[in-house]
Protein backbone atom coordinates (compact mmCIF):
# COMPACT_ATOMS: atom_id res chain seq x y z
CA UNK A 1 0.00 0.00 0.00
CA UNK A 2 2.92 2.19 0.80
CA UNK A 3 4.29 1.97 -2.38
CA UNK A 4 1.14 2.50 -4.35
CA UNK A 5 1.14 5.94 -2.21
CA UNK A 6 4.17 6.57 -3.14
CA UNK A 7 3.86 6.64 -6.91
CA UNK A 8 0.62 8.68 -6.96
CA UNK A 9 2.04 11.11 -4.71
CA UNK A 10 5.10 10.94 -7.18
CA UNK A 11 2.32 11.26 -10.13
CA UNK A 12 0.98 14.37 -8.85
CA UNK A 13 4.16 16.32 -8.17
CA UNK A 14 4.83 16.07 -11.57
CA UNK A 15 0.99 17.39 -11.97
CA UNK A 16 1.94 20.29 -9.50
CA UNK A 17 4.63 21.43 -10.93
CA UNK A 18 3.69 21.28 -14.33
CA UNK A 19 0.86 23.34 -12.87
CA UNK A 20 2.13 26.26 -11.15
CA UNK A 21 1.35 28.37 -8.11
CA UNK A 22 -2.50 28.01 -9.02
CA UNK A 23 -2.46 24.15 -8.59
CA UNK A 24 -2.19 24.14 -5.05
CA UNK A 25 -5.58 22.60 -4.29
CA UNK A 26 -4.81 19.65 -5.92
CA UNK A 27 -3.15 19.09 -2.80
CA UNK A 28 -6.70 17.28 -1.54
CA UNK A 29 -5.95 14.42 -3.58
CA UNK A 30 -2.49 14.31 -2.00
CA UNK A 31 -3.61 14.77 1.35
CA UNK A 32 -6.12 12.18 1.40
CA UNK A 33 -4.25 9.39 -0.11
CA UNK A 34 -0.82 9.94 1.55
CA UNK A 35 0.76 8.74 4.75
CA UNK A 36 0.28 10.89 8.02
CA UNK A 37 2.79 11.67 10.84
CA UNK A 38 1.43 9.94 13.87
CA UNK A 39 2.64 12.21 16.43
CA UNK A 40 -0.14 15.00 15.41
CA UNK A 41 -3.46 15.08 15.67
CA UNK A 42 -6.53 17.95 14.79
CA UNK A 43 -7.90 19.35 17.86
CA UNK A 44 -9.95 22.20 16.27
CA UNK A 45 -11.65 23.22 13.04
CA UNK A 46 -13.07 25.65 11.39
CA UNK A 47 -12.92 28.13 14.45
CA UNK A 48 -13.67 31.51 13.08
CA UNK A 49 -11.30 34.38 13.56
CA UNK A 50 -13.07 36.92 11.57
CA UNK A 51 -16.67 37.60 9.36
CA UNK A 52 -15.56 36.66 7.02
CA UNK A 53 -17.10 33.06 5.31
CA UNK A 54 -13.56 32.19 4.85
CA UNK A 55 -11.77 33.78 8.28
CA UNK A 56 -11.62 29.91 9.75
CA UNK A 57 -8.81 28.03 11.29
CA UNK A 58 -7.78 24.46 11.88
CA UNK A 59 -5.42 23.46 14.99
CA UNK A 60 -3.26 20.93 15.34
CA UNK A 61 -1.33 19.90 18.62
CA UNK A 62 1.02 17.26 19.61
CA UNK A 63 -0.55 13.84 20.53
CA UNK A 64 2.17 14.07 23.66
CA UNK A 65 0.72 17.29 24.20
CA UNK A 66 3.15 19.46 26.75
CA UNK A 67 1.55 22.52 28.53
CA UNK A 68 2.40 25.76 26.76
CA UNK A 69 3.97 24.54 23.63
CA UNK A 70 5.14 26.74 20.92
CA UNK A 71 2.76 28.20 18.56
CA UNK A 72 3.23 27.98 14.77
CA UNK A 73 0.98 29.35 12.16
CA UNK A 74 1.19 27.98 8.85
CA UNK A 75 -0.28 29.87 5.51
CA UNK A 76 -0.50 27.70 2.85
CA UNK A 77 -0.05 29.01 -0.89
CA UNK A 78 -1.98 29.39 -4.35
CA UNK A 79 -1.14 31.93 -5.99
CA UNK A 80 -3.34 34.56 -3.55
CA UNK A 81 -6.03 33.02 -5.80
CA UNK A 82 -6.80 29.55 -3.92
CA UNK A 83 -6.39 26.67 -1.64
CA UNK A 84 -8.03 25.56 1.69
CA UNK A 85 -6.93 24.62 4.97
CA UNK A 86 -8.13 20.72 4.66
CA UNK A 87 -5.76 20.37 1.86
CA UNK A 88 -2.36 20.74 4.41
CA UNK A 89 -3.65 18.60 6.78
CA UNK A 90 -0.48 16.66 6.09
CA UNK A 91 1.32 20.13 7.49
CA UNK A 92 -0.41 20.18 9.97
CA UNK A 93 0.11 16.88 11.52
CA UNK A 94 4.01 16.96 10.27
CA UNK A 95 3.94 20.44 12.56
CA UNK A 96 2.49 19.05 15.35
CA UNK A 97 4.14 16.20 15.77
CA UNK A 98 7.52 18.38 15.86
CA UNK A 99 6.18 19.49 18.65
CA UNK A 100 4.70 22.90 17.38
CA UNK A 101 0.76 23.35 18.64
CA UNK A 102 0.32 24.61 14.56
CA UNK A 103 -2.56 26.89 13.69
CA UNK A 104 -3.74 26.75 9.90
CA UNK A 105 -6.05 29.64 8.52
CA UNK A 106 -8.32 30.21 5.47
CA UNK A 107 -7.75 33.71 4.10
CA UNK A 108 -9.45 35.89 1.28
CA UNK A 109 -8.59 35.48 -2.11
CA UNK A 110 -8.38 37.07 -5.58
CA UNK A 111 -10.74 38.07 -7.09
CA UNK A 112 -12.68 38.94 -3.68
CA UNK A 113 -10.08 40.86 -2.69
CA UNK A 114 -6.93 42.15 -3.60
CA UNK A 115 -3.67 43.12 -1.74
CA UNK A 116 -3.36 43.58 1.62
CA UNK A 117 -6.74 42.20 2.47
CA UNK A 118 -4.94 38.60 2.97
CA UNK A 119 -2.58 40.10 5.41
CA UNK A 120 -5.11 41.40 7.58
CA UNK A 121 -7.24 38.00 7.72
CA UNK A 122 -3.55 36.95 8.49
CA UNK A 123 -3.08 39.32 11.16
CA UNK A 124 -6.63 38.61 12.35
CA UNK A 125 -5.41 35.23 13.06
CA UNK A 126 -2.77 35.67 14.80
CA UNK A 127 -5.04 38.05 17.40
CA UNK A 128 -7.13 35.06 17.65
CA UNK A 129 -3.87 33.01 18.12
CA UNK A 130 -2.98 35.04 20.95
CA UNK A 131 -6.05 35.24 22.61
CA UNK A 132 -7.45 31.20 22.25
CA UNK A 133 -4.14 28.49 22.08
CA UNK A 134 -3.54 28.93 25.54
CA UNK A 135 -6.71 26.50 25.90
CA UNK A 136 -5.47 24.30 23.48
CA UNK A 137 -2.18 24.12 25.06
CA UNK A 138 -0.28 26.33 23.21
CA UNK A 139 2.05 29.55 24.04
CA UNK A 140 0.76 33.07 23.30
CA UNK A 141 4.03 34.51 23.59
CA UNK A 142 5.66 32.08 21.45
CA UNK A 143 4.65 32.12 18.04
CA UNK A 144 6.66 31.80 15.02
CA UNK A 145 4.77 32.43 10.96
CA UNK A 146 5.94 29.76 8.53
CA UNK A 147 4.38 28.99 4.84
CA UNK A 148 4.87 28.03 1.48
CA UNK A 149 4.73 30.09 -1.59
CA UNK A 150 2.33 32.76 -1.32
CA UNK A 151 1.80 31.51 2.23
CA UNK A 152 5.77 32.49 3.00
CA UNK A 153 4.83 35.84 1.06
CA UNK A 154 2.15 36.08 3.62
CA UNK A 155 4.44 35.14 6.84
CA UNK A 156 7.23 37.27 5.90
CA UNK A 157 4.78 40.03 5.44
CA UNK A 158 3.36 40.04 8.66
CA UNK A 159 6.60 39.49 10.44
CA UNK A 160 8.59 42.19 8.73
CA UNK A 161 6.26 45.19 8.39
CA UNK A 162 4.38 45.87 11.58
CA UNK A 163 1.79 47.61 11.06
CA UNK A 164 -0.83 44.17 9.67
CA UNK A 165 -0.15 43.16 13.67
CA UNK A 166 -0.29 46.32 15.03
CA UNK A 167 -3.53 46.79 13.31
CA UNK A 168 -5.11 43.60 14.47
CA UNK A 169 -4.37 44.87 18.42
CA UNK A 170 -1.02 42.21 18.23
CA UNK A 171 2.26 43.41 19.62
CA UNK A 172 5.05 42.34 16.85
CA UNK A 173 7.05 41.26 19.43
CA UNK A 174 5.24 37.96 19.83
CA UNK A 175 6.36 37.14 16.95
CA UNK A 176 9.83 35.16 17.79
CA UNK A 177 10.68 33.83 14.21
CA UNK A 178 9.10 33.72 10.58
CA UNK A 179 9.79 30.52 8.13
CA UNK A 180 9.46 30.91 4.36
CA UNK A 181 9.74 27.60 1.40
CA UNK A 182 9.86 29.30 -1.84
CA UNK A 183 8.77 32.50 -1.12
CA UNK A 184 7.98 35.46 -3.42
CA UNK A 185 9.60 38.57 -1.43
CA UNK A 186 11.48 40.79 -4.09
CA UNK A 187 9.58 40.75 -7.33
CA UNK A 188 9.19 44.58 -8.60
CA UNK A 189 8.89 45.31 -11.00
CA UNK A 190 5.15 43.19 -11.47
CA UNK A 191 4.91 40.85 -14.20
CA UNK A 192 1.98 40.79 -15.98
CA UNK A 193 -0.52 38.17 -14.99
CA UNK A 194 -1.00 37.11 -11.18
CA UNK A 195 1.48 39.80 -9.48
CA UNK A 196 -0.12 42.43 -11.60
CA UNK A 197 -3.57 41.34 -10.75
CA UNK A 198 -3.00 40.99 -6.94
CA UNK A 199 -1.02 44.04 -6.16
CA UNK A 200 -1.24 46.37 -8.99
CA UNK A 201 -3.56 48.20 -7.48
CA UNK A 202 -1.81 49.25 -4.43
CA UNK A 203 -0.19 52.83 -4.32
CA UNK A 204 3.07 52.34 -3.11
CA UNK A 205 4.12 48.75 -4.90
CA UNK A 206 7.65 48.99 -2.78
CA UNK A 207 5.54 48.43 0.12
CA UNK A 208 3.85 45.23 -1.12
CA UNK A 209 7.73 43.48 -0.95
CA UNK A 210 9.20 41.90 2.29
CA UNK A 211 12.51 43.12 1.48
CA UNK A 212 11.52 46.57 1.47
CA UNK A 213 11.07 45.85 5.45
CA UNK A 214 13.82 44.21 6.17
CA UNK A 215 15.68 45.93 9.23
CA UNK A 216 17.38 45.39 12.30
CA UNK A 217 14.24 44.75 14.42
CA UNK A 218 12.83 41.60 11.92
CA UNK A 219 12.60 38.55 13.46
CA UNK A 220 15.14 35.83 12.98
CA UNK A 221 14.05 34.17 9.48
CA UNK A 222 14.25 30.51 7.95
CA UNK A 223 14.41 31.07 4.32
CA UNK A 224 14.59 27.60 2.04
CA UNK A 225 14.05 27.44 -2.09
CA UNK A 226 14.48 24.91 -3.98
CA UNK A 227 17.57 25.18 -6.86
CA UNK A 228 15.07 24.11 -9.34
CA UNK A 229 12.18 26.48 -8.94
CA UNK A 230 11.11 28.15 -11.95
CA UNK A 231 7.89 29.26 -10.56
CA UNK A 232 9.31 31.73 -7.81
CA UNK A 233 13.27 32.32 -8.84
CA UNK A 234 15.54 31.44 -6.22
CA UNK A 235 16.72 34.81 -6.01
CA UNK A 236 13.64 36.23 -4.03
CA UNK A 237 15.15 33.85 -1.04
CA UNK A 238 18.82 35.11 -1.86
CA UNK A 239 18.32 38.61 -1.69
CA UNK A 240 15.63 38.56 1.58
CA UNK A 241 18.78 36.75 3.06
CA UNK A 242 21.21 38.79 2.27
CA UNK A 243 19.22 41.50 3.15
CA UNK A 244 18.20 40.62 6.63
CA UNK A 245 22.33 39.43 7.61
CA UNK A 246 23.35 42.72 6.32
CA UNK A 247 21.29 44.37 9.43
CA UNK A 248 22.40 41.32 11.34
CA UNK A 249 19.42 39.53 11.87
CA UNK A 250 19.89 35.63 12.20
CA UNK A 251 19.12 34.11 8.90
CA UNK A 252 19.57 30.43 7.52
CA UNK A 253 19.08 30.00 4.24
CA UNK A 254 18.80 26.63 2.32
CA UNK A 255 18.57 26.21 -1.33
CA UNK A 256 17.95 22.42 -1.65
CA UNK A 257 19.69 20.86 -4.76
CA UNK A 258 16.95 19.56 -7.30
CA UNK A 259 14.07 20.56 -5.88
CA UNK A 260 11.52 22.72 -7.63
CA UNK A 261 8.98 24.65 -6.28
CA UNK A 262 6.49 21.93 -5.11
CA UNK A 263 8.94 20.09 -3.81
CA UNK A 264 9.89 22.16 -0.72
CA UNK A 265 6.17 21.47 0.74
CA UNK A 266 5.93 18.22 -0.33
CA UNK A 267 8.90 17.68 1.25
CA UNK A 268 7.18 18.50 4.37
CA UNK A 269 5.29 15.17 3.63
CA UNK A 270 6.00 11.86 5.29
CA UNK A 271 6.34 10.63 1.49
CA UNK A 272 8.45 12.82 0.11
CA UNK A 273 10.89 13.94 3.31
CA UNK A 274 13.81 12.62 1.92
CA UNK A 275 13.70 14.87 -1.13
CA UNK A 276 15.49 17.16 1.85
CA UNK A 277 16.37 18.22 5.30
CA UNK A 278 12.98 21.02 5.09
CA UNK A 279 11.19 19.90 7.88
CA UNK A 280 13.87 18.91 10.65
CA UNK A 281 15.79 22.16 9.29
CA UNK A 282 13.03 24.75 9.32
CA UNK A 283 11.20 23.25 13.03
CA UNK A 284 14.47 22.99 14.51
CA UNK A 285 15.50 26.90 13.36
CA UNK A 286 11.92 28.20 14.97
CA UNK A 287 12.07 26.03 18.05
CA UNK A 288 15.54 27.73 18.65
CA UNK A 289 14.09 31.15 18.67
CA UNK A 290 10.36 29.89 20.02
CA UNK A 291 11.99 28.41 22.86
CA UNK A 292 14.52 31.91 23.99
CA UNK A 293 13.48 33.87 26.87
CA UNK A 294 11.79 35.94 26.29
CA UNK A 295 13.87 39.83 27.25
CA UNK A 296 16.20 38.01 24.72
CA UNK A 297 13.92 37.69 22.02
CA UNK A 298 12.51 41.12 22.91
CA UNK A 299 15.80 42.35 22.66
CA UNK A 300 16.27 41.93 18.88
CA UNK A 301 13.08 43.66 18.16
Amino acid sequence: MTRILTVVAGLFALALGALGLSACSPLALFDALGPRDGGGRLALKDAVYGSDPRAKLDVFVPVAAANRAPVLVFFYGGSWKSGAKEDYAFVGQALAAQGFVTVMPDYRLYPAVRFPAFLDDGAAAVAWVRDNIAALGGDPNRIVLAGHSAGAYNAAMLGLDSRYLRRAGVDPKAIRAVAGLSGPYDFLPLDEGTAREIFGEAPDKAATQPITFAGPHSPPAFLATGEADTIVRPRNTQNLAARLRAVRVPVQERVYPGLDHADTLLALSVAFRSKAPALSEMTAFLRQYAEERPSVSAARR
